[in-house]
């Protein structure tokens, strides 16, 4: 991302003003946050600010998730690694407006850099300008391209989408009607996994720049047939029935393809349900635990996983060099990549193991699961 004059001038006077006679930097009272993540041990290697308090970031999820739980283990390692605080802030629900309350609070504690993944980043422009005016900040998972963060770290939705189509082709080789299930659309991840998935099964060019096709119908290509985009808001319960009716609706449905953690093991269930585990096949994204079970079970083809643990750990160092004025630390083109993998029956086991292993189950928890 191209930094502006503003921002520029903004890490010049921090690096000046800590470098000289620093800046002081106005801090909430710890006692109200008992339940955030803070660096432990050593009190002489946390960071702090030029008036002596101990240096406070924040990392802002778009929802309460297992997927956000793995990003908060990532956060409280780097804060404990770095000497920092992070408080780590999750809206009850995908709602713009929750996770802006949430925003705001935020800002009125005069934290030192912030990290959030925006629900509605078209609508959140102006308040994330604003943010950004006053401290730094960054995106992940979901990026919002125009506003004026700092730094995007996550990976490109629309190769992981493109590579979800293919494990779609694998699943359902001679082609078929495909319906694809996700929170909400306007949400750039969402989007852009839609659109990597559908240009992929229709055989399009790489163009991460294409317009998103509209949901309003069937797109039809060769083989493959996206007979819809079924959204569901956040809530769990109807992305189960979203699915269900889906079954019901479309008795030819040959793949269900679920964008968010929580849309596979709600189709699963599903299909339970139905009995129509196998006439239908599946295929995800995230590493939710029903869904690697389904995939060892051979219920559900794969499912395309991030890496939220990094995006925890690398929002809390980034944001703690750009609060120390190190601007550095942005990358050309302001992206950090962590990039996606595909999960299938043949890696499944060796990447659950890993997983629980890096949330700090024990080896005698991971071998007795």
């Amino acid at each position: 991302m191209h930094i502006t004059a503003p921002h520029v001038a903004r890490f010049f006077v921090l690096s000046f003003c800590v470098l000289l006679t620093g800046c002081k930097i106005e801090k909430v009272d710890t006692a109200t946050t008992t339940s955030d993540s803070a660096a432990s041990g050593d009190e002489s290697a946390a960071v702090k600010t030029a008036d002596g308090e101990q240096l406070k970031v924040a990392y802002v999820t778009n929802c309460v998730a297992s997927f956000w739980v793995i990003a908060d283990k990532g956060c409280k390692d780097a804060a404990k690694d770095l000497g920092v605080e992070c408080l780590v802030r999750m809206p009850p629900k995908l709602d713009a407006a929750e996770q802006n309350r949430i925003l705001e609070d935020l800002m009125a504690a005069n934290i030192d850099g912030l990290a959030v993944s925006p629900v509605s980043p078209d609508n959140q422009t102006q308040l994330l300008n604003t943010i950004a005016d006053r401290t730094n900040l960054i995106t992940h998972d979901s990026d919002a391209p125009d506003s004026n963060r700092l730094a995007y770290i996550g990976m490109s939705n629309y190769d992981a989408g493109r590579m979800c189509g293919q494990l779609v082709k694998e699943a359902l080789p001679e082609g078929g009607e495909v319906m694809i299930f996700v929170g909400v659309l306007g949400q750039l991840n969402a989007d852009q996994r839609r659109q990597g998935v559908i240009d992929e099964l229709l055989g399009r060019s790489n163009d991460p720049k294409r317009p998103f096709d509209p949901n309003d119908g069937p797109i039809k290509g060769d083989k493959y047939t996206i007979v819809d985009t079924r959204t569901d808001d956040g809530d769990q319960a109807r992305a189960k029935s979203n699915a269900e009716d889906a079954i019901v609706k479309h008795p030819k449905l040959g793949c269900m393809v679920g964008l968010f953690a929580y849309n596979p093991p709600a189709m699963l269930e599903a299909l339970r349900g139905a009995e129509k585990i196998g006439d239908v096949k599946v295929v995800g994204f995230d590493e939710e635990a029903p869904t690697l079970q389904g995939i060892v079970d051979g219920d559900c083809y794969g499912t395309i996983v991030q890496n939220p643990y990094q995006y925890g750990y690398k929002s809390v160092e980034l944001l703690t060099k750009l609060a120390q004025g190190d601007t550095s630390a942005i990358p050309d083109g302001g992206f950090i990549d962590i990039p996606a993998r595909a999960i299938r029956q043949d890696n499944v086991k060796p990447f659950w193991t890993e997983l629980k292993q890096l949330t700090g189950q024990s080896e005698s928890e991971v071998a007795a699961q």
